[in-house]
């Protein structure tokens, strides 16, 4: 079992910036890749960013540029750091990981979740 806590989710105003943090616990030996997925009350879960083992990116097409994912050297912590955020990204931002070095867009490939962080950008 994998272990993951979000944190850093809060109240700003839009143009601003929040760092987003998940920290992996419990089995985190072996190749695993994280990625960052949000909800908003009625949709489904959407994909915001993946990290995989190695490095590699993948971005939703309407964060690119705005924000970016990354991960420590120990590859247990998952980052986003989240800027010039618009009323449009409010939303529960949830961390996720799959077994495996690969990264991917689909929720449904993550055995692990976090309980989620509230993220809401006053307009």
């Amino acid at each position: 079992q994998v272990q993951l806590v979000e944190s850093g989710g809060g109240l700003v105003q839009a143009g601003e910036s929040l760092r987003l943090s998940c920290a992996a616990s419990g089995r985190t030996t072996g190749r695993y890749a994280m990625g960052w997925f949000r909800q908003t009350p009625g949709k489904e879960r959407e994909f915001v960013t993946a990290v995989t083992w190695v490095g590699g990116k993948l971005y939703a097409d309407y964060v690119q540029g705005r924000f970016t994912a990354s991960r420590d050297g120990a590859k247990n912590t998952l980052f986003l750091q989240m800027n010039s955020l618009k009323p449009e990204d409010t939303a529960v931002y949830f961390c996720a990981a799959r077994m495996g070095a690969a990264a991917s867009r689909i929720h449904n490939e993550y055995e692990y979740w976090g309980q989620g962080t509230q993220v809401t950008v006053s307009s």
